[in-house]
């Protein structure tokens, strides 16, 4: 179920975010999958939150105008992506840290988060299992952790950029409850707007991957995602049909017999 995908090399994460921080920060899937995000995190009013893998930092910019009077930290393992994020949204605790490290445990202990986002992240991992057990020391007991993850097919672009999987419904709630957590939900979102874009993205293949490292996109392109942008407005907020899952779990009010890795 979580099988590798064998032609995937090593992620260069410096070299990602150097290259890629302005095209994600113009991409369409990336401004609906936050507001999904938004959304559910305002309707749990946390005072801590915690960004597991904060990337460039762009979910923080935007939680940090959405919910200003919270508390706001990011775990990631680029130093160009805390860089970034600090630079954007400087009032965040941004931790450079890789999560597998032995002592990772004891850097992020004091976060205690009561609301946990990890956006995109999962699909690029050789051992998410290990990575959640470990991300789970900066969680207090009780804290709702919300994941988002690509469904349906990969792209030539996804494999570019390191995804080893898609997930299904029941392999995400596998993942959670593998790693501690128990899990409320596994929704399927973005029928079907969001499946039309995974489409174009697919069919494009190589050509959209060659054309985001150069850092070239034509007029066309850009006049076709700020219209998806605009359509993903309408997407259905849940459907069967759905190609972005979003997952609601909780971390145990009590710990006792469940890991906390590292």
């Amino acid at each position: 179920m979580f099988d590798n995908n064998p032609t995937v090399v090593a992620d260069d994460w410096d070299s990602h975010w150097s290259e890629f921080d302005e095209s994600a920060a113009t991409n369409p899937a990336q401004h609906y999958r936050h507001r999904l995000l938004i959304r559910a995190v305002r309707g749990l009013r946390p005072r801590r939150l915690v960004d597991i893998g904060s990337g460039q930092g762009d979910l923080l910019v935007r939680m940090r105008r959405s919910l200003p009077n919270i508390a706001l930290f990011g775990l990631e393992l680029s130093v160009t992506g805390v860089q970034k994020t600090l630079s954007k949204v400087a009032v965040a605790d941004v931790r450079c840290i890789d999560l597998l490290d032995p002592d990772a445990a004891a850097r992020i202990s004091d976060v205690r988060a009561d609301v946990a986002v990890c956006s995109e992240v999962l699909e690029h991992l050789d051992d998410p299992r290990t990575f959640l057990e470990a991300a789970s020391a900066a969680l207090k007991p009780g804290a709702t952790l919300i994941v988002t993850v690509p469904g349906g097919p990969l792209s030539e672009f996804d494999r570019m950029i390191g995804h080893r999987r898609h997930y299904t419904p029941d392999a995400l709630s596998l993942l959670l409850q593998s790693a501690g957590f128990v899990v409320s939900r596994v929704d399927r979102a973005g029928f079907p707007f969001f499946n039309l874009y995974r489409l174009v993205v697919i069919g494009r293949g190589s050509r959209l991957a060659k054309e985001v490292s150069v850092g070239s996109t034509s007029r066309l392109a850009g006049f076709a995602m700020a219209v998806f942008d605009i359509l993903f407005h309408f997407n259905a907020g849940r459907s069967r049909w759905g190609w972005q899952l979003v997952a609601v779990a909780r971390w145990p009010a009590t710990t006792v017999g469940h890991s906390r890795g590292c």
